[in-house]
């Protein structure tokens, strides 16, 4: 049998397709359900070969409808994906609450499987139980209709963001210090104002290089309110259901429930590292808080402290005058065309793949498509989808498409992003690739015998780290000199580099700290559920960083991360622990060797093993803090 790709290869009727593909996959996995509980005689493998075949129809059903219900620029096409989704994600909820399928896998016998199906069973059985599969009929129920509506209730979150796209209007004059094409591209309207949006492009911009504070502040502002009040009472229900569905299921809170099956292993576990990345980064983050401090105060001699809207403004001009940074001079380096292209290359090298494009048709002209190739053999699809639009996810992220099952499906990805096309960003240069590293890591870890370990199928508490550290790429003068060039060709000089490092780690600390206050309101507004949402976001940004949230904003009805991350945004600085510990095991970043062996312990597992024992197989030791608090500048054991 050859694997091969499933998603469509020619244009078609997307609304058509939306609809009648999801409902065939649905179909199939109902029937594929009806047959494990038909009462034949199977042995175990049979038995989870069928659960395979299952694991295949229902994962495509979710991830195609999850890509077009973010991506397509057509309203209808995205509202009947939307609908797909959580058809899908209701169809696995019923299955996990299935009394009857965990009783077939439950009197299956482990003995003369080899490891990997053994981990399938071990793992199917567990997710029974967290389904309430154990329980008596009402809290079965119960349990299905709390995650049908956890789904619902997510999907319209995320949906709030996506299209509360909002603008402000300003005098030219307040546009001082913005880049010369971001001016071009934003004209004065008939009533002699320029609209600035929300969307990403606009927002950097303006944060890192308006002069005028009351722009900055009012652009953050507008961002910052992105969804709300929409997303108010959606949060609040939403939280509410989530603790419903764990105290149903036997835990003390959300946090419970999702940690179990991460590498924390328990809310107490989070907290406790929460409380460790205060420490690690407290006393640097002040020092540099008070630098920011002085700095605007420069601008603003009245100013009491440093907001969310002058931070990134602050550390420009920082970088600029301590550092001689010009964040302009070093876009002039890094146009969108030669930035991908030095991407491909880069990664192709690294992990030993090329990259050969594709003439067939996707969801919208914009998106580039490309099989990822080794020794003439096709691994996987990706598709780029990297510009803004009306309409598409206004964030950054990969979205899986098709699970890669060896000789059945070819592994396909989605990376959707919202990047200029032309000069970026030096940081936008750095999410590139980071979800691009998500993107390697889905394809390459692609090769697998089961569905479930297919991709990025790790703990989620560590499925940032491969994508963290491809960051370093970015910052190693060699490797930007091979695409960072400007329109003459001369490369990005190695000196500028060298105090680009050095200007990123001034305010590195702070940046840890606004990423604990984001970790601190994911993971408390899930323990506590508090009545004033607003009050109690602003109360955790507050103590966990300096840097205030602008007063009277409301950033969590924009925090698209409350639904798929829930409670663990802690994900992020966990991830970085063992990031930085992983550079440890290259012996230069360009290091074949190095490369191949990280390609081989860490990506291609897929969810085969424990992240614990990937990152042990790779450093030749069990990962350590030291590497992290290194990087935040912070005193090692």
């Amino acid at each position: 049998m050859t694997a091969h790709i499933v998603f469509p290869t020619a244009s078609v009727d997307w609304l058509a397709f939306v609809t009648t593909r999801a409902e065939d996959r649905l179909a199939e996995v109902a029937a594929l359900a009806d047959r494990l509980k038909d009462g034949a005689r199977r042995t175990t493998l049979q038995t989870l070969d069928l659960w395979n075949e299952l694991q295949i129809a229902l994962r495509q059903a979710r991830s195609e409808s999850d890509v077009l219900c973010e991506v397509h620029p057509d309203a209808e096409v995205r509202a009947a994906a939307e609908k797909s989704v959580a058809a899908a994600q209701a169809a696995e909820a019923a299955l996990m609450a299935d009394a009857e399928l965990a009783a077939v896998f439950a009197a299956t016998d482990p003995v003369g499987l080899d490891p990997d199906a053994a981990r399938v069973r071990e793992h199917l059985l567990r997710d029974f139980r967290r389904g309430g599969a154990d329980r008596d009929d009402a809290t079965r129920e119960r349990a299905r209709q709390l995650a049908a509506r956890d789904s619902e209730l997510s999907l319209a979150f995320a949906r709030n963001i996506r299209e509360g796209r909002r603008e402000i209007r300003v005098a030219p004059e307040s546009l001082a210090g913005l880049p010369e094409d971001f001016l071009d591209r934003h004209p004065a309207g008939d009533d002699g104002l320029v609209a600035l949006s929300t969307d990403n492009l606009d927002v950097m911009a303006v944060i890192n290089y308006a002069h005028d504070r009351e722009t900055r502040i009012a652009l953050r502002r507008a961002r910052a309110d992105l969804a709300w009040p929409e997303n108010d009472a959606v949060l609040a229900e939403l939280l509410d259901v989530r603790q419903q569905r764990a105290e149903l299921l036997g835990y003390a809170s959300w946090a419970d429930y999702e940690t179990e099956t991460r590498m924390a292993g328990s809310a107490a576990r989070v907290a406790a590292f929460l409380d460790d990345v205060d420490d690690a980064s407290r006393a640097v983050a002040d020092a540099e808080y008070e630098l920011l401090l002085a700095r605007l105060r420069q601008d603003v001699p009245e100013a009491s402290e440093v907001t969310g809207a002058d931070h990134q403004y602050l550390l420009t001009r920082l970088h600029e005058e301590r550092f001689a940074v010009d964040a302009q001079e070093v876009r002039r380096h890094l146009h969108f065309d030669r930035v991908l292209a030095g991407l491909l290359d880069i990664t192709g090298r690294l992990f030993d793949i090329e990259y050969v494009p594709t003439p067939d048709a996707a969801w919208h002209e914009d998106v580039h498509s490309y099989d990822v190739v080794r020794a003439g053999e096709r691994l996987g699809r990706i598709h780029l989808d990297l510009h803004p639009r009306e309409g598409k996810f206004n964030h950054a992220a990969c979205f899986p498409l098709a699970p890669g099952v060896r000789d059945r499906v070819l592994a396909e990805s989605v990376l959707a992003c919202n990047f200029p096309r032309g000069l970026m960003e030096h940081r936008e240069v750095q999410t590139f690739f980071h979800e691009f590293g998500h993107l390697v890591h889905d394809i390459l870890g692609g090769d697998q015998r089961w569905a479930a370990f297919s991709g990025v199928a790790t703990e989620w508490d560590f499925v940032e780290a491969p994508s963290q550290m491809l960051e370093e790429w970015v910052w190693d003068a060699e490797v930007l000199g091979t695409f960072a060039t400007d329109d003459s060709g001369a490369p990005i000089p190695a000196d500028l580099v060298r105090r680009m490092r050095q200007a990123d780690a001034f305010g590195r600390a702070t940046h840890v700290r606004m990423q604990l206050g984001h970790a601190r309101v994911s993971y408390q507004l899930h323990m506590d559920r508090p009545a004033d949402l607003s009050a109690a976001t602003d109360h955790w940004y507050a103590v966990s960083n300096r840097v205030r949230t602008l007063p009277g904003t409301h950033t969590y009805a924009s925090f698209g991360h409350l639904t798929e991350y829930g409670s663990c945004y802690y994900t992020y600085q966990w991830s970085l622990v063992i990031a930085r510990d992983l550079l440890t095991g290259f012996r230069g970043l360009m290091d074949a060797a190095s490369a191949g062996r990280y390609r081989r312990e860490i990506l291609e597992p897929g969810g085969r093993r424990d992240a614990a024992e990937l990152v042990e197989s790779f450093l030749g030791r069990p990962f350590t803090v030291d590497a992290y608090r290194e990087f935040l500048g912070a005193p090692t054991a």
